[in-house]
């Protein structure tokens, strides 16, 4: 079995600094809509330390992308109070999706310097280019509706019993891994990734 030793270690080190502003997005806007949890966690803050989670930025990430089995990985949640959100299971909403969008922010920042480095150095331009594919990827990723994700929160905002999502939740990670071994959930994610990383290069003349 191929080990995907260097990959492995480059995923894990992109997705603690991509980490940051994706939970700090979430915490921003939820305090922008009136709840104070995040605030109180600890969790307004770019420190990538304090968004990462253990098994879902360190381990899980680590491990599908040494065997090859795609990508997949989440950082710390942020914990919200619905009841304190405007705009409840509705708010609750614009907090999920706002940590895809800063992902497709970063990936559009990342993309911009990767370009301005193009010339001058090569392994830092490729180096920014997989930032922008990994960030993408990230967005793409984190919009599937299974709980621990933020596409899960749709599930919420449709109004499905908090029962059934619950019982989803329980069984979230094995759904994942099941759709990428089962599925070619894997290469259509790629396919939008690499589609979108293309694109943005091409922002900025690539």
């Amino acid at each position: 079995m191929h080990l995907y030793w260097q990959q492995a270690v480059i995923n894990v080190i992109l997705l603690c600094l991509l980490t940051a502003p994706h939970e700090f997005a979430h915490a921003w806007v939820a305090t922008r809509l009136g709840d104070d949890t995040p605030a109180r966690q600890g969790r307004v803050t770019l420190n990538p330390l304090v968004h990462l989670d253990r098994i879902g930025t360190v381990v899980l990430p680590l491990i599908t992308s040494l065997l090859g089995l795609g990508f997949i990985g989440w950082g710390k949640p942020v914990y919200t109070t619905t009841s304190k959100l405007r705009g409840g299971l509705n708010g609750l909403l614009l907090v999920a999706l706002a940590g895809p969008i800063s992902n497709i922010v970063m990936a559009i920042l990342l993309g911009a310097a990767a370009m301005a480095l193009q010339t001058a150095s090569r392994p830092a331009f490729a180096f920014l280019v997989y930032g922008v594919r990994l960030s993408l990827y990230l967005a793409i990723f984190n919009l599937l509706p299974v709980p621990p994700l933020d596409g899960s929160k749709l599930l919420l905002a449709a109004r499905i019993p908090q029962v059934i999502y619950v019982e989803i939740a329980r069984f979230g990670f094995i759904v994942l891994l099941l759709l990428f071994q089962a599925t070619n959930l894997a290469l259509f994610l790629y396919q939008w990734r690499d589609w979108g990383t293309v694109t943005i290069l091409k922002l900025f003349g690539g």
